[in-house]
Formats: structure tokens, sequence, C-alpha cells
């Protein structure tokens, strides 16, 4: 009799564990923790023990600081990917386009903008997404505070900028890029631009697409966080290897006080230098993270750096090259301007104040 309830009980508790969706999602965050709380460690014995690097040269800084960034890195951007996939199970554009259409300007630019943050967004999508929200009645100023939030404030690097730097920078991050998105949009909305849309934006169709986010089950919506792994993870370790790989060279072997000299606070010219360096650079906010580390680590100033990064996620040129296909040429002049303007001033803003 003892022995059957054992049993009973024992083939119950693994058919639970079998349909809990949450368990093995348990498991994996120890896992993660595990590692993630012995890279330092890892990093001094595989560069010194096993490398043999001499400590104090210029080769072992940078060797030390690629190997512990790697690793670092990727499962930071494994945990938050996986899950910003689980969120936007919840966030679909068309969701996005019913939440914003009919607001009234000015609250629409806020809800553009902390959308902009959940929603899916590439410059390959640049193109659908604007159609979508101009042909269902969503303001040309709205539309521009998301399509300016959604790869500024990117989840990514505001988890990886609080993983390496902590709440502050992460918070600095958060808040200028969207105080930026609501402004520029707003702006945008106040000078009347919409002659210099395409004419045939007008009168495109922009059909609604069923979704059935609200009837997604926990598991299936897990599932899309794992499929958010594997895609975007995928796609982008290149990026973040070649990022840091830049990164370990700035650490090692770039002169503090030279790159002090040209992105400190002292060179009133470094900040628009280092939004002109970043618009025609091509980069994933994963990329770009540790380098932006390592000139601060040598000495480059925060409000300098802070705007190079959103430079380079926020004014990508191909980007601009896609979207001339629905704006002319003015309404992308005058859009790089607006936003331009706004990185500048936050970036002599955090000069100033830190």
């Amino acid at each position: 009799m003892n022995s059957q309830v054992v049993e009973n009980s024992t083939s119950g508790r693994a058919a639970w564990i079998g349909e809990n969706p949450f368990f093995p999602v348990a498991i994996g965050v120890l896992v993660w923790w595990l590692l993630y709380a012995r890279l330092a460690g890892l990093s001094l014995w595989l560069t010194y023990d096993i490398l043999q690097m001499t400590r104090g040269t210029r080769l072992a800084s940078a060797v030390e600081f690629f190997i512990f960034e790697v690793p670092k890195v990727l499962l930071l951007l494994v945990l938050v990917v996986f899950a910003v996939g689980v969120v936007r199970s919840f966030f679909t554009p068309e969701r996005t386009r019913r939440i914003l259409a009919g607001q009234r300007e000015t609250v629409g630019n806020v809800l553009a903008a902390l959308l902009g943050i959940v929603t899916p967004f590439c410059s390959c999508s640049a193109v659908p997404l604007f159609i979508g929200f101009v042909t269902t009645g969503v303001p040309l100023g709205v539309t521009f505070s998301f399509l300016i939030s959604a790869p500024m404030v990117n989840e990514i690097a505001l988890v990886l900028l609080f993983g390496m730097f902590g709440w502050k920078v992460a918070g600095i991050y958060l808040g200028t890029g969207l105080l930026i998105a609501m402004v520029a949009g707003w702006v945008m909305g106040r000078l009347r631009m919409e002659r210099h849309v395409e004419e045939w934006v007008y009168r495109a169709q922009f059909g609604e697409q069923g979704s059935d986010e609200d009837g997604l089950s926990w598991e299936r919506r897990l599932a899309m966080g794992a499929v958010a792994v594997r895609e975007i993870v995928g796609k982008v370790w290149p990026y973040v290897i070649l990022g840091i790989a830049v990164g370990a060279g700035i650490h090692g072997y770039v002169p503090e006080d030279f790159m002090a000299s040209i992105m400190g606070k002292g060179a009133w010219w470094s900040v628009p230098l280092a939004v002109l360096m970043g618009i025609p650079m091509y980069s994933n906010a994963a990329g770009i993270i540790p380098v932006v580390k390592a000139l601060l680590e040598k000495g480059a100033a925060l409000g300098t750096v802070l705007a190079f990064m959103m430079a380079v996620v926020a004014l990508s040129l191909p980007e601009f090259v896609i979207l001339r296909k629905v704006l002319k040429k003015t309404l992308i002049a005058t859009f790089i301007g607006v936003v331009a303007v706004g990185i500048l001033l936050v970036g002599y803003l955090y000069n100033w104040l830190i």
C-alpha cells in the first residue's frame, strides 16, 4: 500500500514536471546564474594559467577583456532576448497600430515611444510599419516617435548597459532615448510635413491581419521566447564578438590620455564628431555596447559616448535608404536633423552634469 502511494506520488510529480512549461525555464535560469557568477574567475584562469599571459602587459589586458566579455555579453543577450520574446507575444504590429490609432497626438507620442521598446522592429520592417501606421490614422508625428524609439531605446542595449554599468547609466539611456523620441515626434507633428510623404503611401491599402496573441498559452509564449533566442542571438553573435574584439583592442592598446583628448569633456567638438562618426556605421546594440564600455574605461566622457551609441542605432544609414521609398528627401533630412539635434543636446547635457 505504501509503495503504491509512493509510486503514484512519484509519477504525479514527474507528470507535473513534464506538463509545467515553467520548470525547464527555472532550470535554465539556475544554470545561467551559475555560469554568469563564475565568469570573472574563469577569465583570469584562462588568461594567466592556461594561456600563460604576462600580467600587466597590453596584450594580456586585451585578452582578459575579450575572454571575460564574450560569454558575459552572450549570456546577458540570451536572457534578455528570451524575456523580450515572451513579452512580444503580447504586442504584435497589428495591436500596436490599434493602440495608437485615434489617440490625441501628445498622448500618442508618449504611447508610441513606450511601445517602441517592446515591439518588433528592424530596418527591413520600417516601410511596412510606416505604411500601416499612416493608413490606419496614426498621426505622422506619432509614427515618427515610434520609428525613433524602436531602434534607439533598444531592450538589448538597456539590459546590457545595466549588466555592465549599473542602473544609473541604463536609466540615463532609457530616459534620454524616450525623451528624444517623444519630443522629436512632437516637433515633426508640429511641422505638418504630411505633403512630404510619397503620394502612393496614402493610397495604399493596409488590411488588418488577424492575430491570436490573446489566446496563446504560456507554453506557446515561452516557446516564442526560445525561438527569439535562436533567431536573434544566432544572427547577432558575430557582431557581438567583433564589437568585443574592437573593445578589447581599445582597452589594451589605446592610451587613456589620447581617448580623453578626442572624446573627453574638454573638447567641445567631441559630441558632434561622435554623432557624425556614428551615422554611417551599421551595428546592432549588442555589438556596440562592448565598444562603449572600452571607450568609457579609457576616459571618454559619458555624454559623448552616449551620443555616439544613439547615433549608431537611431540614425542608421541603411534605415534611411529603406525609408526613402515612402518619404521624400525633405522629410528624411528633417527627420535626421531633429533627431541629431536631440542627440547632441543629450551629449552636451550629460557631459555637463556628470
